[in-house]
């Protein structure tokens, strides 16, 4: 079972080739699981994947930024050989993307292809996987496994049985079934080595944060300091999104069980903002893969995938997720739990509601914060999902049906069980 990495291809588009970008763009947009550019859905390995168009602006000096064409993806396994495939399965395609990126070769080969692709990825610190280790065949494969079942028990059924009864017949239709036959093996675990490294550095991070904190410690409440002297000084005015924007972001979404999630915006001026987001973004980052990998976000359950990818030098921070629900849920979900979370990462940005210490006030000024999100939102046309029918809540219960076929119950387990049908 392999580990979920993000691949974050981030391009400059040359200038006045944004027109063309955009009619490449359109015949993705249509179907982006199968299309002649970019199939995401021939991609086996690819759990969630977006392509976008952060247009043109200018930054808080006014100084101009251009267009930069994102490639998104949440994939199984390493990101190079992600990036292999994903060259062998749409080479050409790609050539028609990202020709019109800034260095992109003029005959491009096998070989260029990925060099290019792997040398615009961005690395980042802070990555949540929902849970690391369930590949895209496994949540596909469980699904089917949930609905053959039901179906069989929906089939034949009689009152009179136990529940350790009912559960044996349904192993039985398993084995009899070849193609559900793997399911009474248990799912793998992530290899031993990762699970050992994994711990390892679970443990070595907070001790070397031990063995630093008399340097640490104060260095961190001088910057703590320094931050709300800061936040005396901010001015947090409220804007309301137009309705134009809000119309076309709504259009966008409770397409699918889930949506994604695009936004992007700038960091505060200053050496304070700028320390405080480099040392906030590693931070979530050991949160994300050492204690929040087991289908909870600090209590939120609705993410599947979500990353902070910071550019231009920490200058801008793009934020993406993929999330079940409506977008008003999700953020009141964010705002009832971990007010603070946000803060923390996002009181960083400029135009965000005014906090207190850093962790205090911010997103709990419910209707200022979601319009901060609101203005801060790129539409995203183009983004595909492996298993648009599945919320996360789903995926768990049907790793908990396969799991109920392994292993001995007593009559209580397999009622449970069975319930869960």
């Amino acid at each position: 079972m392999a580990n979920q990495e993000a691949l974050n291809v981030i391009a400059e588009v040359e200038s006045g080739h944004e027109a063309a970008l955009a009619n490449v763009l359109a015949e993705v947009r249509d179907n982006p699981g199968q299309n002649a550019v970019l199939p995401f859905g021939a991609l086996r390995r690819c759990h969630f994947g977006r392509l976008v168009l952060l247009p043109a602006t200018t930054d808080l000096h006014d100084q101009p930024l251009g267009p930069r064409l994102l490639l998104l993806s949440d994939c199984d396994g390493p990101v190079g050989s992600f990036v292999e495939t994903l060259v062998e399965t749409a080479g050409e395609g790609l050539d028609r993307l990202f020709q019109h990126c800034e260095g992109y070769p003029a005959q491009p080969t096998r070989r260029s292809r990925i060099d290019f692709l792997t040398g615009k990825n961005r690395r980042v610190d802070a990555n949540y996987v929902h849970r690391p280790g369930r590949t895209v065949t496994q949540i596909r494969g469980e699904a089917e496994l949930a609905a053959a079942l039901r179906a069989e028990l929906e089939r034949e059924r009689p009152p009179h049985l136990s529940a350790l009864e009912v559960r044996r017949r349904l192993r039985t239709f398993v084995e009899s079934t070849p193609t559900l036959r793997w399911a009474l093996k248990p799912a793998k675990g992530l290899p031993l080595g990762s699970r050992l490294r994994r711990a390892g550095a679970a443990v070595a991070y907070p001790l070397g944060a031990l063995a630093l904190s008399p340097l640490a410690l104060p260095a961190a409440a001088l910057l703590l300091t320094l931050v709300r002297l800061e936040e005396r000084r901010d001015v947090s005015e409220r804007v309301r999104p137009s309705l134009k924007l809000v119309r076309e972001l709504a259009a966008l979404e409770d397409i699918a069980a889930h949506s994604g999630f695009t936004a992007a915006g700038f960091v505060k001026p200053g050496p304070v903002r700028s320390a405080v987001i480099r040392c906030v973004l590693p931070l979530i980052g050991y949160g994300t893969r050492y204690l929040f990998t087991n289908d909870s976000l600090a209590g939120v359950k609705t993410i599947h995938f979500a990353r902070w990818i910071p550019i231009d030098d920490y200058r801008r921070i793009i934020f993406c997720s993929n999330y079940d629900g409506s977008l008003e849920s999700y953020n009141n979900d964010f705002i009832n739990l971990v007010a603070w979370g946000l803060n923390l990462v996002f009181s960083n940005g400029y135009g965000y509601p005014k906090t207190e210490w850093l962790l205090f006030g911010g997103a709990s000024r419910e209707q200022e914060f979601k319009d901060f999100l609101r203005n801060h939102q790129i539409p995203t046309p183009i983004w595909y999902s492996a298993y648009p029918e599945l919320t996360a809540v789903n995926v768990e219960r049907n790793a908990a049906i396969r799991r109920g076929l392994s292993g001995e119950l007593n009559e209580r387990e397999a009622a449970a069980w069975l319930r869960l049908l």
